[in-house]
């Protein structure tokens, strides 16, 4: 009973950002959308954010703030936020994840998973 009251569901897009990047440096720049709808059914705040982010020579780094750029929003039932930001790895691949903290109206925290997903710089590129 208590999953259907707090679950957020969070999609991710990912796009290598060329222009940004300095492969000759070990510099690879990707940009990241993620959108973040409310499924359950009490409307609930992101407080932070932990991100673990790690290259293809396993290189973990770990990213923790309040809020996603700049903000804590609040979603409703139903209701999304969308974001863009962005992240620079060594590597042309690697893997991202991580969890929101989130506290319901009632005050019940949880975390919302970030599903693992993919950094890749297309094979054109490579």
């Amino acid at each position: 009973m208590m999953e259907s009251l707090y679950k957020i569901e969070v999609k991710v897009f990912t796009e290598y950002i060329e222009s940004q990047s300095l492969p000759s440096e070990g510099k690879y720049f990707f940009s990241y959308t993620v959108k973040i709808k409310n499924i359950g059914k009490i409307p609930a705040k992101l407080i932070s954010r932990h991100w673990i982010i790690t290259d293809a020579n396993q290189r973990k780094e770990e990213v923790r703030g309040l809020g996603v750029v700049g903000e804590q929003p609040r979603l409703k039932t139903n209701e999304s936020f969308e974001y863009t930001s962005g992240t620079i790895i060594n590597t042309p691949v690697g893997t991202m994840y991580g969890t929101y903290q989130m506290v319901a109206d009632n005050g019940y925290e949880f975390d919302a998973e970030i599903p693992l997903f993919s950094l890749n710089v297309p094979k054109v590129l490579n």
